[in-house]
């Protein structure tokens, strides 16, 4: 496949930005002849955990793992029920599928893509064990909400941050509200690394304990075994590349944040597309508009013979997936969001140019170009 001329997203920038730092920091891994958990780890380990405020930052293998072991230390299992939002990447609700539970899908809030708080009390039911938000596109869930239902059922929180590392909720880091927040370092992701990595984050001492234990194939001790774990353990590799990234993160949300709010004043007002709304806790993992009157993908094809790569992040939401035999219910916000969603290039060093010229070619495509 041809590559389009302007991508979706260009990691190149910070690599070169970076360059030195992300040798010295491979070359010590390798000299050090530790590469799976370790002091480089651990380092990581205290340094996120600092930066996001929290007691407890576990390392693992991927954020699927993360969301894994994320509810079985909260012993969330077979019989048990989790609500989340059907309007979200596989790996969410696949990972309540994994521990042996149900996934619940509530609706979303249509103006912010997030699972609908006023709709999650109806859907609890005595077999309930837990919610599960995901911070959307780099937005946070409405956590008050959320909790304040949490607490009045008695239910635990896992938060999806996969998307949203930095992100800023009154006052506190996005994945430090709940009991458990899950994040993903996949290398699109705000803070990436250049393979899989995840991580946990909780203030409980036994969560934690539980969540280092399954990670390492249910053992505190090597060849002592006490619980059916898991091989999901963060490279050493990995983590300094993350270590070098991480100082970064909130000048590059910051960039990230204004890239939006260029493509908002360039897309105000034009007719046929709703625009996202710019708050100072937001990251902008996607920029993501909505395409009204069924003109989506013909927005898309008009952009990609231009050269401009977009994504649909989410084609079809997670019932309506193959997977499921019987869809679970019907989620009609979610559904027209599916049909509706159209990211557009964005990084933290997008050029303005370039932005200008995505800007115009929606416009264009849209039919309003002055």
């Amino acid at each position: 496949m041809e590559r389009s001329k302007i991508p979706v997203l260009d990691l190149t920038p910070e690599v070169e930005e970076l360059w030195e730092d992300f040798q010295a920091a491979i070359a010590r891994v390798l000299r050090s002849g530790q590469f799976i958990l370790g002091p480089e780890v651990e380092a990581f380990e205290r340094e996120v955990a600092e930066y996001l405020g929290v007691k407890h930052a576990i390392g693992v293998n991927s954020g699927t793992d993360a969301l894994v072991l994320s509810l079985r230390a909260l012993e969330i299992g077979p019989g048990d029920e989790v609500i989340t939002t059907p309007f979200t990447f596989f790996a969410t609700a696949e990972a309540i599928h994994l521990v042996g539970a149900t996934p619940v899908y509530v609706d979303i809030d249509p103006e912010s893509f997030n699972l609908d708080p006023k709709r999650i009390e109806e859907a609890i039911t005595p077999r309930t064990r837990a919610i599960l938000p995901v911070h959307l596109y780099g937005r946070p869930a409405d956590m008050d909400a959320i909790l304040a239902v949490a607490r009045a059922y008695g239910l635990k929180v896992i938060e999806d941050t996969a998307q949203a590392f930095g992100a800023v909720v009154g006052g506190k880091k996005a994945g430090t509200l709940g009991d458990v927040g899950a994040f993903s370092f996949f290398p699109s992701k705000n803070l990436g690394a250049y393979g899989d990595g995840g991580l946990v984050v909780t203030d409980d001492d036994e969560v934690a304990e539980r969540v280092r234990m399954l990670r390492a194939h249910g053992s505190r001790k090597k060849y002592f075994n006490e619980m059916i774990g898991y091989n999901s353990r963060l490279d050493a590799l990995q983590a300094a590349i993350l270590r070098v990234k991480l100082p970064h993160i909130d000048r590059w949300n910051a960039a990230r944040r204004l890239v939006a709010r260029r493509y908002n004043a360039l897309l105000e007002g034009v007719p046929g597309i709703v625009i996202p709304d710019v708050q100072e806790g937001y990251v902008f993992h996607q920029y993501t508009i909505r395409v009204l009157g069924g003109k989506r993908d013909a927005v898309r094809r008009f952009l990609a013979d231009r050269g401009i790569a977009t994504m649909v992040y989410y084609p079809v939401p997670l019932h309506r997936l193959p997977v499921y035999s019987t869809p679970p219910g019907e989620f009609p916000e979610a559904e027209r969001a599916a049909s509706e969603v159209l990211s557009l290039p964005i990084w933290p060093k997008l050029p303005p140019a370039v932005l200008h010229e995505v800007a115009h070619a929606v416009r264009e495509a849209v039919g309003s170009e002055e």
